[in-house]
């Protein structure tokens, strides 16, 4: 029996959702290309694509932007909850907590109940972060897109349309990522015909591990101890000779540059080419790429989303501990797709181990 640590390379299910080309680089949502939906398109109308494999039509649209509108409303109950969590708790634990005192979902999992989860899930994470900084909670308005609304609830005011075009291009772009670790739970989840919910709560706590989620902060810290052009190569060439990683570069399944970073730079560059933190990031990515080379000349690592989701989240003035929050409120999307693919042809998950224990031990008195 073959074991495939990680189950890398293991092929688990067919999937209609998306299709990574880690050799040419190139991210597939239903057929169509992630970087060009980024610019083309809105973060409602590639979720109704991830989901039902298609785009909305002019009617279609208009009932599912309804049906999101609907949802956008905090029982007292999750309101109550969101400010008497003890704020030591971090926002994912937060998160996973509240959204588990929404109605018990049924099986299988429905139109209805995806719209809702998805939708939430923003608001509760903004009402959450204004309570921590002891500002009044921002509901939602009727007449702003998604991403809008959510750095709406977050400000308190409206934000400019370079910051809401910079966040949906960043919400399309991590929306789906084929049987990543969080997206794999939430299929697991789902297999044993258990609710939405619980499949996107096991999701968020998958996610909320430091080799998943939590890059693109680090990615900032990384750059802010660097601190200067002149120190980065010394300071990445100190990182590489103990053996440490680079926050921002390399990824398990991409061979060359991460699709999704090429196209968050292309964002960034539009309105915020000329801060001089950009130019930075620019001239410190360059700087490691060559010391990769250098020092692991067999391996193909290169810039992945993290780097570039760090750079245009700054940019649009975003704080860094909303970082991670922000990735779960794009890729709530995904994790929703799988949960109702999974349901529509549902076996349950249930893979062989091979045991290396001991046998035949005896039991003495």
């Amino acid at each position: 029996m073959q074991v495939n640590p990680g189950l890398e390379g293991v092929v688990v299910a067919e999937t209609a959702i998306s299709h990574i080309d880690g050799q040419q680089g190139h991210l597939i949502y239903r057929g169509y290309d992630a970087k060009q939906l980024a610019t083309t398109s809105t973060f409602e109308k590639v979720v109704h694509l991830l989901w039902k494999g298609h785009f909305p039509d002019g009617e279609e649209e208009k009932q599912w932007l309804v049906k999101c509108r609907q949802s956008q409303t905090l029982s007292d109950e999750m309101i109550r909850l969101i400010q008497t969590i003890p704020e030591r708790i971090d926002m994912l634990s937060t998160l996973r907590s509240v959204l588990v005192t929404m109605e018990n979902p049924d099986w299988p999992p429905t139109w209805e109940q995806a719209i809702r989860v998805l939708v939430q899930v923003p608001i509760i994470i903004a009402a959450r972060y204004r309570y921590l900084h002891h500002k009044p909670i921002v509901p939602p308005r009727d007449d702003l897109s998604f991403a809008a609304n959510y750095l709406y609830m977050l400000r308190g005011d409206e934000a400019s349309e370079a910051h809401v075009k910079g966040l949906e291009a960043y919400l399309i772009l991590t929306a789906e990522h084929g049987f990543n670790a969080s997206t794999f739970t939430s299929r697991v989840v789902t297999s044993t015909e258990s609710d939405i919910l619980s499949a996107v709560v096991a999701a968020i706590g998958a996610l909320k591990g430091r080799i998943h989620g939590g890059a693109p902060s680090e990615v900032d810290d990384m750059l802010g101890e660097i601190g200067s052009i002149e120190r980065a190569e010394s300071w990445m060439r100190e990182k590489l000779e103990r053996g440490e990683k680079l926050m921002g570069f390399g990824h398990r399944v991409y061979k060359t540059t991460d699709p999704r970073a090429e196209a968050l730079r292309t964002v960034v560059q539009e309105y915020a080419a000329n801060e001089p933190w950009f130019d930075f990031a620019v001239q410190v990515e360059q700087i490691a790429l060559q010391l990769l080379k250098e020092y692991k000349p067999h391996r193909s690592i290169y810039t992945n989303v993290e780097f570039y989701t760090a750079a245009v989240l700054k940019a649009i003035q975003l704080p860094a501990e909303l970082y991670t929050p922000t990735f779960v409120v794009s890729r709530t999307a995904g994790w929703i797709a799988h949960i109702l693919e999974q349901a529509s042809h549902n076996r349950i998950i249930r893979p062989d181990s091979r045991y290396v224990g001991p046998k035949c031990a005896k039991i003495t008195k």
